[in-house]
Protein backbone atom coordinates (compact mmCIF):
# COMPACT_ATOMS: atom_id res chain seq x y z
CA UNK A 1 0.00 0.00 0.00
CA UNK A 2 2.32 2.30 0.93
CA UNK A 3 4.49 1.42 -2.26
CA UNK A 4 1.90 2.59 -4.18
CA UNK A 5 1.09 5.39 -2.88
CA UNK A 6 5.05 6.69 -2.89
CA UNK A 7 4.52 5.65 -6.42
CA UNK A 8 1.34 7.57 -7.07
CA UNK A 9 2.86 11.11 -5.25
CA UNK A 10 5.93 10.67 -7.36
CA UNK A 11 4.45 10.55 -10.45
CA UNK A 12 2.49 13.56 -9.75
CA UNK A 13 5.02 15.68 -8.63
CA UNK A 14 7.08 14.64 -12.09
CA UNK A 15 3.71 15.52 -14.05
CA UNK A 16 3.73 19.14 -11.99
CA UNK A 17 7.52 19.60 -12.96
CA UNK A 18 7.08 18.73 -16.64
CA UNK A 19 3.96 21.03 -16.80
CA UNK A 20 6.33 23.44 -15.48
CA UNK A 21 8.83 22.94 -18.22
CA UNK A 22 6.35 23.30 -21.22
CA UNK A 23 5.70 26.72 -22.06
CA UNK A 24 1.48 27.93 -22.78
CA UNK A 25 -0.11 30.65 -24.52
CA UNK A 26 -2.71 32.76 -22.33
CA UNK A 27 -6.18 33.23 -24.31
CA UNK A 28 -7.30 35.37 -26.09
CA UNK A 29 -8.99 37.98 -23.77
CA UNK A 30 -7.50 36.46 -20.51
CA UNK A 31 -6.54 38.48 -17.90
CA UNK A 32 -3.08 37.34 -17.98
CA UNK A 33 -2.51 37.96 -21.75
CA UNK A 34 -4.08 41.44 -21.00
CA UNK A 35 -1.42 41.72 -18.25
CA UNK A 36 1.32 40.74 -20.32
CA UNK A 37 0.53 43.37 -23.27
CA UNK A 38 -0.39 46.08 -21.33
CA UNK A 39 3.03 45.59 -19.69
CA UNK A 40 4.75 45.70 -22.81
CA UNK A 41 2.53 48.78 -24.60
CA UNK A 42 4.25 51.29 -22.28
CA UNK A 43 7.53 51.20 -23.34
CA UNK A 44 6.93 50.83 -26.89
CA UNK A 45 3.81 53.65 -27.24
CA UNK A 46 6.83 55.63 -25.58
CA UNK A 47 9.08 54.43 -28.49
CA UNK A 48 6.93 54.64 -31.19
CA UNK A 49 5.39 57.88 -29.85
CA UNK A 50 2.13 56.35 -30.59
CA UNK A 51 -0.84 54.29 -29.97
CA UNK A 52 -0.22 49.95 -30.95
CA UNK A 53 -1.98 46.79 -31.17
CA UNK A 54 -0.10 43.48 -30.98
CA UNK A 55 -0.70 41.12 -33.53
CA UNK A 56 0.77 38.31 -31.47
CA UNK A 57 2.19 35.38 -33.50
CA UNK A 58 4.25 33.97 -31.07
CA UNK A 59 2.98 33.98 -27.41
CA UNK A 60 4.73 31.72 -24.96
CA UNK A 61 4.62 31.58 -20.95
CA UNK A 62 6.87 29.58 -19.20
CA UNK A 63 7.26 29.75 -15.51
CA UNK A 64 7.50 33.71 -14.36
CA UNK A 65 8.39 33.99 -17.70
CA UNK A 66 6.72 35.31 -21.03
CA UNK A 67 8.12 35.86 -24.71
CA UNK A 68 6.20 37.74 -27.14
CA UNK A 69 6.11 38.39 -31.31
CA UNK A 70 4.57 39.56 -33.72
CA UNK A 71 3.14 42.77 -35.69
CA UNK A 72 2.62 46.05 -33.86
CA UNK A 73 -0.50 48.05 -35.62
CA UNK A 74 -1.97 51.26 -35.32
CA UNK A 75 -5.86 51.53 -34.63
CA UNK A 76 -7.11 51.16 -37.96
CA UNK A 77 -5.34 47.94 -38.30
CA UNK A 78 -2.26 49.09 -40.73
CA UNK A 79 1.75 49.64 -39.84
CA UNK A 80 2.38 52.35 -37.12
CA UNK A 81 3.92 55.77 -38.76
CA UNK A 82 7.78 55.28 -37.88
CA UNK A 83 8.28 58.49 -39.92
CA UNK A 84 9.09 60.00 -36.21
CA UNK A 85 10.74 57.38 -34.50
CA UNK A 86 14.23 55.90 -34.24
CA UNK A 87 13.28 53.51 -36.75
CA UNK A 88 12.46 55.86 -40.06
CA UNK A 89 16.29 55.53 -41.42
CA UNK A 90 16.04 51.83 -41.14
CA UNK A 91 13.00 51.71 -42.66
CA UNK A 92 13.37 54.15 -45.52
CA UNK A 93 17.16 51.81 -46.08
CA UNK A 94 14.97 48.66 -46.01
CA UNK A 95 16.83 47.25 -42.90
CA UNK A 96 13.77 47.14 -40.86
CA UNK A 97 10.69 44.93 -40.92
CA UNK A 98 7.47 45.93 -39.32
CA UNK A 99 7.31 43.27 -36.17
CA UNK A 100 8.42 43.28 -32.27
CA UNK A 101 10.02 40.95 -29.96
CA UNK A 102 9.70 41.32 -26.61
CA UNK A 103 10.98 39.31 -22.93
CA UNK A 104 9.03 39.98 -20.00
CA UNK A 105 8.99 38.61 -16.52
CA UNK A 106 6.74 38.48 -13.76
CA UNK A 107 8.26 40.14 -10.47
CA UNK A 108 6.46 40.41 -7.27
CA UNK A 109 3.12 39.66 -9.18
CA UNK A 110 3.30 42.27 -12.08
CA UNK A 111 4.92 41.87 -15.43
CA UNK A 112 7.35 43.70 -16.26
CA UNK A 113 9.72 44.30 -19.62
CA UNK A 114 12.65 42.96 -19.69
CA UNK A 115 14.17 43.53 -23.06
CA UNK A 116 12.32 44.24 -26.41
CA UNK A 117 12.99 45.06 -29.86
CA UNK A 118 11.26 46.78 -33.14
CA UNK A 119 12.40 45.84 -36.60
CA UNK A 120 14.33 42.78 -36.50
CA UNK A 121 15.76 41.37 -39.76
CA UNK A 122 16.82 38.64 -38.25
CA UNK A 123 16.37 36.30 -35.33
CA UNK A 124 17.68 39.33 -32.71
CA UNK A 125 16.16 37.22 -29.76
CA UNK A 126 18.58 34.12 -30.05
CA UNK A 127 20.73 35.06 -27.20
CA UNK A 128 17.98 36.53 -25.22
CA UNK A 129 17.41 33.04 -23.18
CA UNK A 130 21.66 33.00 -22.20
CA UNK A 131 21.84 37.29 -22.16
CA UNK A 132 18.62 37.66 -19.66
CA UNK A 133 19.07 33.92 -17.94
CA UNK A 134 15.64 32.74 -19.48
CA UNK A 135 14.43 29.42 -19.99
CA UNK A 136 15.16 28.19 -23.74
CA UNK A 137 11.63 26.80 -23.41
CA UNK A 138 9.99 29.85 -23.43
CA UNK A 139 11.62 30.82 -27.21
CA UNK A 140 10.53 29.84 -30.35
CA UNK A 141 13.82 29.65 -31.46
CA UNK A 142 17.81 29.45 -29.72
CA UNK A 143 21.24 29.22 -30.67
Amino acid sequence: MRAKLLVAISLSLFAIALQAQTPYTPEKGSPERKAILDALRIPVERDLKQKVVFVAENFNVLGSWAFVSGTPQNANGGSPDYSRTQYADALDSGAFDNNFFALLRKTAGKWKVTTYAIGCTDVCYADWWRRYRAPKGVFPYTE
